[in-house]
């Protein structure tokens, strides 16, 4: 079994740059320093400048809440972190992404999708992390619905939550305690 490269820091173990990082953390939306800054935190300013991005795009970007976490999942999914999948499926359900998208999802099968902005999401997720390209169609497609913010911010995510995968999969980061939420093998 995998150990946890970068456990927690007690306070009293954070230098100025970490104590200034954590607080801005703790006082944002988020309330704690959660999982994925818990090794980033090794790192002060990479650290700051991360978490803002990620409150920005996970919780004001221009697709809203539940498209975010489509999206979120979708790149939990395709880099197998169990960390992103165990906090964000809950969510993704409690914001109206539907269980069975969620578990298609999971096991690795086509989602049920009953929306279509929720399918162009997926269109735009999968084909940027499996293709390394976004297909003109699906471009005009995802401009037309969201928005050229909106599919700006809709790859930000995936970037980002790419990012933040590669952290904790370096780092070994295990779950959180208490989510039993977690990825098909």
């Amino acid at each position: 079994m995998n150990h946890d490269r970068l456990p927690p820091l007690a306070p009293d173990q954070w230098s100025a740059e970490q104590r200034t990082c954590a607080e801005e953390i703790i006082a944002g939306p988020r309330g704690a320093v959660i999982e994925p800054f818990i090794p980033m935190l090794r790192s002060p300013e990479l650290c700051t400048h991360a978490q803002r991005m990620g409150e920005y795009l996970r919780y004001r970007s221009a697709i809203g809440l539940r498209l975010s976490e489509l999206a979120i999942l979708l790149t939990a999914r395709h880099w197998n972190q169990q960390v992103e999948w165990a906090i964000h499926a809950p969510i993704a359900m409690r914001e109206g992404i539907t269980r069975a998208v969620v578990d298609a999802i999971s096991e690795r099968r086509d989602p049920p999708y009953e929306r279509a902005d929720e399918r162009l999401v997926d269109a735009v997720v999968r084909q940027s992390l499996n293709d390394r390209r976004v297909a003109d169609d699906t471009w005009q497609q995802g401009v037309a619905a969201l928005g050229e913010q909106g599919v700006i911010d809709l790859l930000g995510i995936a970037g980002y939550y790419t990012m933040l995968s590669f952290v904790m999969t370096g780092a070994q980061t295990p779950p959180p305690r208490g989510l039993d939420m977690r990825l098909a093998p």
